[in-house]
């Protein structure tokens, strides 16, 4: 398939098939991104209490390299999607390039100021001084491989916005079931703790990115050519427009992690720091599972949105936006019900011997099942404002959840109902959010139809 046969297809197919069609290797990768963590702390839950909080320590490091990954993969993607839809190819691979080594410089940086630090950056993160070692072994392994992690999520991106998400799946999944098979060889059968699970997922990274890289030579691909890495002013313009508000979401998403650690830590009782930490980081992987389809669906709904709109075929935009609105809150409402009243033995299948983990992950994951349908609409509404360049809004909506709504939850709850407040803090932001989201999505919904 040409270029020239993916802006046929991507302008004249039915919407609904289309986006369904798009969003199944999004799925995919992402159900099977979201597994590999949650095998990870099922492994490592096997260890002990403080091994599984070490690894919830550890998703606020990799949270900050998925900021960046997301910020260059989405902010470039959304360009070259656009230039596609507007049939500028050379605009497209000089974003492209430029959008893919920036992050591969600013990981390589990044790595070697933490790795001699790694003690400093557990505490930073929130580790008490019990989950440090634990924290240190999982971070040494994810540091060195942070210059392969950012990239592949930039390359991963831009594959999936210019509609070739079967490639990006590809990468994925194969680095997802690598880390899967090493994770019980390297953790038991070496012998490797903490230690083992971290290697498995550096290796498992580094697969993908190769991978990924060879998916960017596909002749339907917008290529990665040295001599189009031309950075100026204009491009990274182009990157920060279109990347920002999955930047400031990802950041808040540091933030939540980094200060859901340090409450949990606060306001447990005497002795249950490191069983609230481990709780929350279980909690946290369920939910992130979960998710993952109506995250994938909502990708593959985005490569759609940008050809029709560089196109100018606003309605095909807005019968996108409805149709992966309305498939991700029902998907949500399925799995809350199921949630909501499997919630311990789900929690248990991570760590079966520490019942205050148990007790606390399921009142955690209650109450996030109570607002967990409401996510679907604000997550697809914010994509669909990232997409069409609208960056106020889009990034208003992506910093609300874990951002504007959460950290102040998160600070004040707690001060009256303890532990509880910290249990309730992420449905609260989600109910404030969906309703500042509703005005937007009326709003942007008229516009698209006024417009059709």
């Amino acid at each position: 398939m040409t270029l020239d046969d993916k802006y046929t297809e991507m302008t004249q197919r039915p919407v609904k098939g289309l986006v369904c069609k798009m969003a199944v290797p999004t799925i995919i990768a992402m159900v099977t991104t979201a597994l590999y963590n949650v095998v990870d702390a099922a492994f490592v839950g096997r260890l002990s209490t403080e091994a599984t909080a070490g690894i919830g320590i550890s998703f606020a490091y990799m949270t900050f390299i998925q900021a960046l990954g997301f910020f260059f993969g989405h902010g470039s993607g959304n360009h070259i999607s656009r230039a596609l839809g507007a049939k500028d190819v050379e605009s497209a691979g000089v974003v492209a390039t430029v959008g893919f080594v920036t992050p591969m410089l600013l990981g390589t940086l990044t790595a070697l100021c933490c790795l001699p630090n790694l003690s400093w950056l557990s505490r930073l993160l929130g580790a008490p001084e019990e989950v440090v070692p634990f924290a240190n072994d999982y971070l040494r392994y994810i540091v060195l491989a942070t210059p392969f992690m950012m990239s592949a999520l930039t390359l991963n991106n831009q594959l999936r916005l210019q509609g070739n998400a079967n490639f990006g799946m590809v990468g994925i999944v194969s680095g997802a079931v690598l880390n899967i098979a090493l994770d019980p060889l390297f953790i038991f059968t070496f012998d490797m703790g903490v230690s083992g699970a971290s290697l498995a997922t550096a290796i498992s990274q580094l697969c993908s990115w190769v991978l990924l890289l060879c998916g960017t030579f596909r002749p339907e691909s917008v290529h990665i050519r040295w001599r189009d890495f031309r950075p100026s002013l204009r491009v990274y313009y182009e990157i920060f427009r279109g990347g920002l508000p999955s930047l400031f979401r990802q950041v808040f998403n540091c933030a939540a992690a980094v200060s859901l650690n340090y409450c949990a830590a606060l306001y447990a009782a005497p002795g249950e720091e490191a069983s609230a930490v481990a709780a929350f980081a279980v909690v946290t992987r369920i939910m992130m599972f979960a998710f993952s389809v109506v995250l994938g669906f909502s990708q593959g709904f985005q490569p759609v949105c940008g050809f029709n709109y560089g196109a100018k075929l606003y309605g095909r935009v807005r019968e996108a936006w409805l149709f992966a609105s309305w498939f991700g809150t029902a998907f949500l409402l399925v799995v809350s019900a199921v949630g909501f009243v499997l919630a311990p033995q789900v929690v248990a299948l991570f760590r079966a011997e520490d019942p205050v983990l148990i007790r606390i992950g399921a009142e955690t994951l209650r109450w996030q099942c109570v607002a967990f349908p409401l996510v679907a609409l604000f997550t697809t509404t914010g994509m669909l404002f990232q997409n069409i360049r609208y960056t106020f809004p889009a990034t208003l909506l992506s910093i609300c959840r874990n951002g504007l709504f959460f950290l102040p939850a998160l600070l004040l709850l707690p001060l009256w109902l303890g532990l509880k407040g910290v249990e309730m803090a992420q449905a609260v932001a989600d109910v404030l959010t969906f309703l500042l989201c509703i005005p937007y999505a009326v709003w942007i919904n008229r516009k698209l139809k006024n417009e059709s």
